[in-house]
This record gives structure tokens, C-alpha cells and sequence, in this order.
């Protein structure tokens, strides 16, 4: 299997920290999260990565050349961020004649199980998300399920959220969904195609650890979370 490991945001809510570092390769749990998510991809059979560069996009090339990954890795550089659907719009060839594929959002510390929300992926659907709990749903893409797990309503940070389940950057994908990109730079997932997908995707609840990493609150919590059930394994 291949996937999108998208990691070509600025890191501004990070203050000096991103300015310096690249998010995907700030360390959490004594590894950087880029690292983390090929050990994670590797050990649920994902074989090739693409990845997407940006912000202090040498600092990925070099880290990859001094250290390597579990996985075959191929950089895509932006000069100009494209948002998380451009990306895959301008790089479908990379899942050229594949009938599902993995996207991931590298700005997050995780540990779930990427295996159980493949094997909950149906012939037919265009994509099947991975969602997680959160207290702040006003700040996230919020989901409705229906009993049999379709999406029946996405809207990205909602004034009056309609469910605290939200998505959490992971999704099984399929040419269907590239299919529903518009042409637009920069293109998002969570406002310009998801929504336009209602009544065609599936979404489960993820397990493990998941946190966004996009502030600086957020990465020192992520910091001692992980370190905390590293420590008690």
C-alpha cells in the first residue's frame, strides 16, 4: 500500500519553534514525528511514502539522507503550498493504479491503529476517514455518522458543532476522491472536498493516542502524553 504523508505546513502557531524547526520534524517521544509516522505506516504494510516539502524543506531532505526510513520515500517539493488536496491532485501519479491509498497528516502525534481503518474501507465508498473525540469541536472538521457508519454531514470548524467527533487527518483514499479536487490553489481537504463528498464516504473511530501538534500548548502536551505511555510499556 502507498500513502500521502503531507508535511509541508509553516508551523506559525508554533511561534520561534516553528520558525526554526519544520513541524514534522519536531521530536516527540525521542523521535521526530516524520519518523514515527514511517515506523507507523511500515508497520501496517505501507511500503511507499510521498511526502510534500515547503518550509525549511532542506531540513527533511537531510534528516531523511542521515537517517532513512522503514519505507521508500519520495519528496515533493512546493514552492508554492498547494493545501492538503492540491498536493494530491498535482501528484495522483504516485497512486497511478492503485485502488486505495493512504493520507496522513504529519502534523500529529499518534499511535492508531491504521490497519482497522483500512480494514474498514468498502468497495465503493470514496474514502473512509479516521475520526477521534475532542473537547473543542468548534476548532475541527466535525462529522455525523449515521448507524451504519456513512457520513451524513462534514463541516469544518462549525459556530454550533453538531458532534464532538472529529476528523482526524487520516483517511483511506481512492481515485474517486482525486476525481472530486477542483482545479483551485491552494485546495483543502477539510473545506473544499470532503464536504462536497457527504453520503459517499465511511468513517470509524480511530484507536490509540492522536493529538494535533500545531501549537506550541499542544506539542509540550504531546511531549508528555506520549513519553507517559512509552514509559509504561
Amino acid at each position: 500500500m502507498k500513502a500521502f504523508l503531507l508535511a509541508a505546513g509553516r508551523g506559525t502557531r508554533l511561534g520561534p519553534l516553528g520558525r526554526q524547526t519544520p513541524k514534522c520534524l519536531l521530536p516527540v517521544g525521542g523521535k521526530p514525528l516524520l519518523g514515527r509516522w514511517f515506523d507507523l505506516l511500515a508497520e501496517h504494510g505501507v511500503t511507499r511514502v510521498l511526502t510534500n516539502t515547503h518550509h525549511l524543506a532542506e531540513q527533511v531532505r537531510d534528516y531523511l539522507a542521515d537517517v532513512g526510513a522503514p519505507v521508500e520515500v519520495e519528496l515533493a517539493h512546493e514552492e508554492e503550498l498547494l493545501g492538503s488536496a492540491g498536493t494530491l491532485r498535482r501528484n495522483r501519479g504516485f497512486v497511478a493504479g492503485e485502488e486505495t491509498f493512504l493520507v496522513i497528516y504529519a502534523d500529529n502525534a499518534s499511535t492508531v491503529d491504521l490497519g482497522a481503518l483500512v480494514a474498514a474501507h468498502r468497495p465503493g465508498a470514496t474514502a473512509t476517514l479516521g475520526l477521534f473525540r475532542v473537547p473543542d469541536p468548534e476548532c475541527r472538521g466535525v462529522i455525523e455518522l449515521d448507524p451504519d457508519g456513512a457520513v451524513v454531514s462534514f463541516e469544518e470548524k462549525p459556530e454550533q458543532p453538531k458532534s464532538d467527533l472529529a476528523w482526524a487527518g487520516i483517511l483511506v483514499g481512492t481515485p474517486a476522491l482525486l476525481d472530486a479536487i477542483p482545479e483551485e490553489v491552494p485546495c483543502d481537504l477539510g473545506y473544499d472536498v470532503l464536504p462536497r463528498l457527504v453520503g459517499q464516504m465511511r468513517a470509524i473511530e480511530v484507536t490509540g493516542y492522536h493529538r494535533d501538534v500545531g501549537t506550541s500548548e499542544s506539542y509540550e502536551q504531546a511531549r508528555a502524553d506520549l513519553a507517559g505511555l512509552e514509559e509504561g510499556t
